[in-house]
């Protein structure tokens, strides 16, 4: 959110830049359009009065203040000084303006609106006071009490991240991959050109008799799920004694430009899957598809089941989709002429990089990822603190050419997967609906990457009981959520319902992580308790080198 009205009056989402805006675009003659210059009018003359009033040296209660989680105007500076209060508030009453404008244009088609949406957030973020030097007091204050320093200092940061080629979110000397980052002990027991397969070492003296293969995104490195050992999944799925594989995805280069779909079903889940049953010789493992890695899963599944197999105990879905019906503010980069550029220019051979699939995340949430270290970094001088979840944010990786191209057509354009019957992969028709063991699908609330929405009707589509999850926070904060912090909550619901919504109406919260409630689920159908194994690997799968492996410290 942009703004709030402090007082009972709705919101006033009003008018354009610069603050003294405020005539109707042509076109635009309506009662809502009307309705919000009204309300632009009044609180800028408000603000106006307000201002005039004000007696030197004493604060005036704010007109429209930040919305919940906006800490750009926070300093204590940006209340103080009549100038920038004025010019705080004059922008978000213009940024609401702006912002309700565009939610109210009657646009028949959908897809434009959310573009126009989508560009009227970029332009507002992209206009604040905030990101200017000179309208900005922090910055303004730092540089006098240093004298320049901070200038000079975000100077250098700045040509630094050139030279980078992107924006630096955290101290990249802090961390290594295999030094303090995806250090649960395993092994590598297999690998061929688009994976390594890692083998986990018990934490248990027993462990349940199914094992686990999770299958992460291959549009991002695994390690988001083991970073450290007090935030890694894949060490509390251990410590509760589960027999952990995890597939290692490689980051495509030149060679591995050729890559399709169907490759890394064949030669990626469904070979895991025939390793960890001879390995374990256990027939049944249980499955997890984190984000699109959920999506290679469920079709990889339903090869499975449409050649009569019974492939597995269960799966999970971790913030994937299925359904791509509602994909959230990324289906404004993705249309017919997108995709049919990436299938004339990479379709039959090539790589999508990974800066460019970075750029387009961070788009989706530009005040978290663009403007805050724009400032941060360049305004201010500052050196961005470690944190590891930026840290694997700027690991980038690349997709291959014909597989971006098969996911871009069949996904985001035109939600081919949930359709039975109206895809082929390795040779087989694909119903999702086949899928017929139980299901445990969790999604996070302020997800911009799968709306939890979305996400929803991804359990409408396979068959069997499913379980559905709603976590707190985002994408990624909600998924790492470590019991031992005790932060956020999650919703469960074991009601039959038929929407989201009505899910979520009578949906009850609990306090801390899912991870606990995931593993009861999971442990109910992992079989009894055996002893655990005392070395990694077997005569046909010896080790190849210790976890995390080789593959994941590729750069892109």
């Amino acid at each position: 959110m942009l703004g709030k009205v402090t007082e009972s009056a709705p919101p006033s989402n009003l008018a354009g830049f610069p603050a003294f805006g405020g005539a109707a675009a042509p076109g635009l003659e309506n009662d809502e359009i009307r309705r919000l210059q009204r309300e632009h009018a009044e609180l800028h003359g408000r603000l106006w009065r307000s201002m005039a009033q004000r007696k030197p040296g004493v604060e005036s209660e704010p007109i429209v203040s930040p919305g919940a989680g906006d800490r750009r105007f926070n300093a204590p500076e940006w209340s103080s000084s009549p100038l920038h209060d004025y010019m705080r508030q004059a922008y978000l009453i213009n940024a609401n303006f702006l912002t309700a404008v565009a939610d109210a244009l009657p646009i028949t088609d959908k897809v434009a609106k959310s573009r126009l949406q989508f560009m009227t957030r970029q332009y507002v973020d992209a206009l604040a006071p905030s990101n200017f030097l000179a309208s900005n007091p922090e910055v303004v204050q730092k540089a006098l009490d240093t004298k320049g320093e901070s200038l000079s200092k975000g100077l250098l940061n700045l040509i630094g991240d050139v030279e980078k080629g992107r924006i630096s979110m955290t101290d990249d000397a802090a961390f290594e991959v295999g030094g303090n980052l995806a250090t649960t002990e395993g092994a590598v027991i297999f690998e061929n050109e688009l994976m390594q397969l890692i083998q986990y070492a018990p934490l248990t003296e027993k462990v349940s008799k199914q094992p686990l293969l999770i299958v992460p995104p291959n549009i991002n490195k695994y390690y988001i799920l083991d970073l450290q050992a007090e935030n890694s999944f894949v060490r509390y799925a251990v410590e509760q004694g589960i027999t952990v594989f995890l597939i290692s995805w490689r980051n495509p280069g030149a060679a591995q430009a050729q890559l399709g779909w169907d490759d890394y079903l064949d030669q990626g889940i469904l070979l895991s899957l025939q390793i960890v049953r001879t390995l374990t010789k256990v027939q049944k493992p249980n499955v997890l598809g984190f984000c699109i890695g959920g999506t290679l899963l469920a079709s990889a599944l339903a090869v499975a089941y449409a050649r009569g197999e019974d492939p597995i105990e269960s799966a999970t879905f971790l913030t994937s989709m299925l359904d791509f019906s509602e994909t959230g503010d990324i289906a404004c980069f993705i249309d017919e002429r997108f995709v049919a550029a990436r299938e004339a220019t990479i379709g039959k051979g090539g790589l999508m990089h990974g800066r460019e699939l970075s750029q387009v995340f961070s788009a989706l949430r530009p005040n978290d990822l663009i403007w805050n270290y724009v400032v941060d970094n360049y305004l201010k001088g500052n050196t961005p603190t470690a944190f590891d979840l930026l840290y694997w944010n700027s690991d980038s990786t690349n997709l291959s050419g014909p597989f971006a191209a098969y996911y871009l057509r069949n996904t985001y354009l035109e939600n081919n997967l949930r359709v039975p019957g109206k895809l082929t992969m390795l040779g087989e028709s694909i119903d999702l609906g086949r899928i017929n063991c139980p299901s445990y699908f969790v999604a996070t609330r302020e997800d911009h990457i799968v709306p939890w929405r979305t996400s929803f009707l991804g359990r409408r589509l396979v068959g069997g009981e499913s379980t559905f999850v709603l976590g707190a926070s985002g994408h990624i904060a909600g998924v790492v959520n470590p019991p031992a912090k005790n932060k956020r909550s999650y919703w469960t619901n074991a009601t039959a319902v038929a929407t989201a919504e009505e899910w979520l109406e009578s949906a009850v919260e609990h306090r801390g992580s899912w991870w606990p409630n995931w593993v009861e689920w999971l442990k109910a159908r992992s079989g009894d308790l055996v002893a655990a194994r005392s070395k990694l690997g077997s005569r046909e799968y010896r080790q190849i080198e210790a976890a995390p492996g080789r593959y994941v410290k590729e750069r892109a």
